[in-house]
């Protein structure tokens, strides 16, 4: 009998392995580059950003951020090392719609640094699940998380997926997104940059580092972005999450039966927690 359902069985595991050996491969449309070079970038962006770039390497990724000085969030990063030989720069991917204020926000603090900011047309990819893709300059691992795969730059792949199914694959290892911190209210720990490596606290100043460093060092992290799950379709953005009568945070983004969520950390602790009249999970 056994045989038998382990034969039945063969082509749902071909299938299957077929699956796994084969990345999914998506256009990410809603980000975009800069390209920076120059003599002085790296001590350039050094001072400035949360993650260190010194020891940036060619075709090695770091997720880092820009943030106000007061210590909230202006924009998400990745820091590329630009493949090619010598010291060639390295690309900022960004938000595409905050590309240009992006680089306006550089050049004010670009003064006598000998850099070059440039924006940089070459296609941003993502790839997941399976096997990484070819070996070369043209793929990062994604420094956030292992489990959320690859960046691409430029990359001669076949997409076979869209970038919404990538933000499902996201959102599905409770990551949040760009979309979860529109504008400048948030903090870097509240988005979890701490627990995705986008802050080196070793790393010495940047912009707003006194107050990530002293929210960090005292514990001062009331409340976190995380995953919510639920029956049904996502909750609209700014939808309550209530633990009994008390406000315990508020929804985010999200899809079908799963959602990111701003929560308050010490109201969520072994509470039942409802959100628009429906039992939910963090």
């Amino acid at each position: 009998m056994y045989r038998a359902l382990w034969l039945a069985l063969q082509p749902l595991r071909d299938h299957i392995g077929g699956m796994s050996a084969r990345p999914h491969i998506a256009r990410l449309a809603s980000r975009a580059l800069i390209a920076v070079g120059g003599s002085d970038w790296r001590s350039f962006l050094q001072g400035l950003v949360t993650q260190d770039v010194e020891t940036l390497a060619p075709g090695e990724a770091r997720f880092g951020a820009l943030l106000t000085p007061q210590g909230r969030l202006l924009f998400d990063l990745f820091i590329i090392g630009r493949p090619g030989d010598g010291d060639g720069g390295c690309w900022l991917d960004c938000v595409a719609e905050k590309r240009a204020a992006l680089l306006q926000r550089l050049a004010i603090y670009r003064l006598r640094a000998k850099v070059t900011l440039e924006a940089d047309e070459t296609p941003v990819l993502a790839a997941w699940g399976g096997e990484a893709p070819p070996a070369g300059d043209s793929w990062a691992s994604d420094p956030r998380l292992p489990a959320l795969g690859w960046r691409g730059y430029g990359a001669a792949a076949e997409v076979t997926a869209s970038e919404a199914d990538y933000d499902a694959h996201r959102l599905a290892l409770g990551v949040p997104g760009p979309a979860d911190w529109e504008g400048d209210a948030t903090y870097p720990i509240e988005a979890n940059f701490d627990l995705l490596n986008g802050i080196d606290f070793r790393k010495g100043c940047f912009v707003g580092q006194e107050t990530t460093s002293r929210m960090k060092r005292r514990g001062q992290v009331k409340s976190r972005m995380l995953p919510i799950t639920f029956e049904g379709p996502a909750p609209a953005a700014g939808a309550e999450v209530l633990a009994g009568t008390l406000r315990a945070g508020e929804v985010l983004t999200g899809g079908a039966g799963r959602a990111m969520a701003l929560v308050r950390l010490d109201r969520i602790a072994g509470a039942a927690l409802v959100v628009d009249e429906r039992a939910a999970e963090v």
